[in-house]
């Protein structure tokens, strides 16, 4: 379904402001929401992006002292501290991180009862939904589902499904989005400008389906990540800009930067294959093989069009000391 504009703003209008009473916040286990404070490994790589200090939310659940976070808080983290919603504070250690979910958990000895785990295949657009950060983040609020769509990233992220709601939080960072049922349905990962797709600037968040996580869960619990042979990684970011990928930045000593790629290029083609939307050049590099496979990639550098090689790599690896 395409959400109007006008009917997408006073959805979420009233979902701010007006009393939902179907909504069980009250019975819901808020003290399963905890704030997090990380501190990255010392030179992490993610230090100028992600600092070297962060914070943000986590949330109990499915069972007694696991915590569910938006992976990138985790990322090259040397220490994670849990404070409760009464102000205690627990060390906790990483159990797992999916880069291609964005997924992070932790464990702690937290002693609260979790949050049941929901369904977020069975929540619709315009339906009202609870934003749910720790208290220093805002703690609750409500708010609108928008949209439901592919969320595509400038660092060589995509997922399906994708949760887009307003009005935005600008503290969303691992915030949980729960159901009217005060279920678990979702993530919080970003703040976006285009929550609804109608040629005109929409702001909210965008929250990863929980749905993508149950199947990976038991392998995350057990060897920190899915399995299987790792994606192939660049290193890069792009955006999609007329039709066209133009990479964006980078990264220092990335299987991009090796190969010679530089901000500013376009790339037209990955294997002999023209692209031109961000989506196709993530499908076809995550098929060309696992991570540390030789693709060819055709781009115009420097008004030249070049053909370069890639020997792609694994992000996880291109993040070490740190360890799950």
């Amino acid at each position: 379904m395409t959400v109007s504009f006008f009917t997408a703003a006073l959805s979420t209008w009233r979902a701010a402001h007006v009393a939902v009473p179907e909504m069980p916040a009250d019975t819901v286990p808020l003290e399963a929401v905890v704030k997090l404070s990380i501190k990255a490994v010392p030179d992490a790589r993610t230090a100028d992006t992600l600092g070297a200090e962060r914070e943000g939310t986590g949330v109990v659940f499915a069972e007694p002292g696991l915590i569910l976070t938006i992976g990138y808080l985790l990322l090259e983290a040397d220490s994670v501290l849990v404070v409760a919603a009464d102000g205690r504070v627990f060390p906790a250690t990483v159990v797992g991180y999916d880069h291609a979910t964005g997924f992070g958990l932790l464990r702690a000895a937290i002693d609260c009862r979790p949050l049941e785990v929901g369904s977020s295949s069975a929540v619709r657009e315009l339906a009202t939904v609870l934003v749910a950060a720790h208290g220093g983040a805002g703690g609750t609020s409500r708010a609108c589902v928008v949209s439901r769509r592919r969320f595509t990233g400038w660092w060589e992220y995509m997922i399906d499904g994708g949760f887009f709601t307003a009005p935005p939080r600008f503290e969303h960072s691992g915030a949980g989005l729960l159901d009217a049922d005060g279920r678990l349905v979702g993530i919080g990962s970003l703040w976006v400008s285009d929550a609804l797709e109608a040629g005109a600037a929409f702001p909210g968040n965008m929250f990863v389906p929980i749905d993508l996580l149950m199947p990976l869960l038991d392998d995350m619990l057990a060897i920190g990540h899915r399995r299987g042979p790792a994606r192939p990684w660049l290193g890069l970011y792009s955006e999609e800009i007329q039709g066209h990928v133009v990479v964006t930045r980078v990264l220092p000593d990335s299987p991009a930067a090796r190969a010679g790629l530089k901000r500013g290029d376009i790339i037209l083609g990955l294997g002999g294959e023209a692209i031109g939307r961000q989506s196709e050049f993530y499908q076809r590099l995550w098929g060309s093989g696992e991570a540390g496979s030789s693709i060819s990639l055709h781009v115009l550098q420097e008004k030249l069009v070049r053909k370069l090689n890639v020997r792609t790599g694994d992000r996880m690896e291109y993040l070490r000391p740190w360890r799950i």
